[in-house]
């Protein structure tokens, strides 16, 4: 993705909802646990960790046991440090106290409580960018002497590395912020994997590309269980039986078409709001459902033109939701006129918006009978309510709203098999249609013949539609 991508619009839940999952997360309730647990006696190192001796202290205040208990409090804490809820107070002291952050967590807004948690995120991040520590350590005390990491020895490139991670998530993010009911989907994750790995014009992956996308498993496999606590991520690890080494038997029978052996995550819906506030700030478009809520019908218009059909459903019932129905239907009919390019679609997305409006809606769509750009679709609205005394429509109406609304679905779904079925049922109903569109004033008219023409399995009825195209471009000097 660059930094001028338009991104598919997110349903986020309300702040209160995503801060009470924030607060539950269980990273950032331990390091609130850690901030409250610190006193006067506490004591960090140069690098505002918790000195070696207090970590014991520390992973019992929080209830951890086994191995990692005392590497988990130290995460915990340095997450409270970074995040703002404790403070070092005395560098030379290494004493602490309790920091602004902390407060935000109880007496703060939802908004507030956002912040902090992601401030505990970036330093997930941060943390999940970085090799095995075992092999940090080897590269650290080989460049000892020197006083620099051999980061070369360690085959590692922060830069690279925290661009594959972002690549990674910026693909998650756009599944489940373009998808339709993405909330329930887990995406497998081999093909995360390959989605950063293998080129887009490649059919067939090569040894060498299939060998790197089962690498990048197993560095996100890593990750994911990091960024799972930090509440970005749901996420199922692979099965450990697969990682076994080829000479061991398996404990038990092992099923390699069963995908989620593999590896399944999902964004939550705190992820999807973290991840979202992180595009915004690298420079991307990342629009959500409620942008548009404040503002006029031609932005409503204008800005659900490119948005998945449920997206822009919901964003309507938004706007919709804050205007009295008359008033918003005519701001709509007003706001659909036009002859430049994205007119039909916004045309479209009217009668959409339309649609939920209701009867109460019906006389702004009379007012608009006579006019030639918006009489067909006041037309269609009646005649769906069952409205009496609507005028018919003239033969000519009839062909610039069959253009309009031909056109209309091109910019939206492009050549969709929707769109197919509609050139061939228009083609089959109408005798002759081609001998008449082609004079249709509108400026579509010879696109949306060209696009029937490409469009249509009939290779006669397709040469006509191209035809009729280059009349229609003859005709307006095109």
């Amino acid at each position: 993705m660059s930094d001028s991508s338009i991104l598919p619009p997110a349903r986020l839940r309300p702040e209160a909802e995503l801060a009470r999952d924030a607060l539950s997360t269980p990273l950032l309730s331990r390091a609130a646990g850690l901030a409250r647990w610190a006193g006067p006696d506490t004591r960090v190192d140069a690098g505002a960790g918790l000195v070696d001796e207090q970590l014991p202290a520390a992973a019992a205040e929080l209830g951890l046991t086994g191995e990692d208990a005392a590497a988990d409090a130290s995460e915990a804490w340095r997450v409270a440090v970074d995040a703002g809820l404790v403070e070092v107070v005395d560098e030379e002291e290494g004493t602490v106290a309790a920091g602004d952050g902390l407060a935000l967590l109880t007496g703060g807004s939802p908004r507030d409580v956002l912040g902090v948690w992601r401030a505990a995120l970036e330093t997930v991040l941060g943390d999940a960018s970085v090799p095995d520590l075992g092999g940090l350590v080897d590269a650290i005390a080989e460049g000892e002497g020197s006083g620099e990491i051999d980061l070369d020895a360690l085959d590692w490139d922060p830069e690279a590395e925290a661009e594959f991670l972002d690549g990674v998530l910026g693909n998650l993010y756009l599944l489940t912020a373009g998808g339709e009911g993405a909330d329930d989907a887990m995406v497998p994750l081999p093909a995360l994997a390959a989605s950063v790995i293998v080129p887009g014009d490649m059919t067939e992956p090569t040894d060498d590309v299939l060998e790197q996308v089962s690498d990048a498993m197993m560095r996100l496999d890593d990750q994911f269980r990091m960024l799972e606590p930090v509440g970005l991520v749901e996420y199922r690890p692979v099965d450990e039986a697969l990682m076994a080494d080829a000479d061991e038997e398996p404990a038990a029978p092992v099923d390699d078409t069963d995908v989620s052996r593999y590896g399944m995550v999902r964004l939550t819906p705190l992820g999807l709001y973290g991840l979202r506030a992180r595009l915004l700030e690298a420079g991307f478009e990342a629009p959500a459902v409620g942008d548009l809520v404040d503002k006029g019908a031609d932005a409503l218009l204008d800005g659900t033109a490119a948005f998945p059909p449920a997206a822009a459903h919901a964003e309507t019932e938004q706007w919709l939701h804050r205007r009295d129905p008359l008033r918003a239907a005519r701001e709509l009919l007003a706001a659909a006129r036009g002859a430049d390019q994205g007119a039909p679609l916004r045309r479209l997305r009217c009668q959409q918006a339309l649609s939920l409006v209701g009867t109460a809606a019906e006389p702004a769509l009379r007012e608009v009978l006579d006019d030639p750009e918006l009489g067909g679709l006041a037309r269609v609205w009646l005649a769906e309510h069952g409205a009496s005394d609507v005028p018919p429509p003239s033969e000519a109406l009839i062909f610039w709203l069959t253009v309009d609304t031909v056109a209309a679905q091109l910019a939206a779904e492009g050549n969709s098999e929707e769109l197919r079925s509609l050139v061939e049922g228009l083609a089959r109903q109408h005798s002759g249609f081609f001998d008449t569109a082609w004079r249709v004033e509108h400026p579509a008219t010879a696109d949306v013949l060209e696009a029937m023409g490409r469009l249509h399995p009939d290779k006669r009825i397709a040469k006509e539609a191209r035809k009729a195209a280059f009349k229609a471009r003859s005709q307006h000097g095109g």
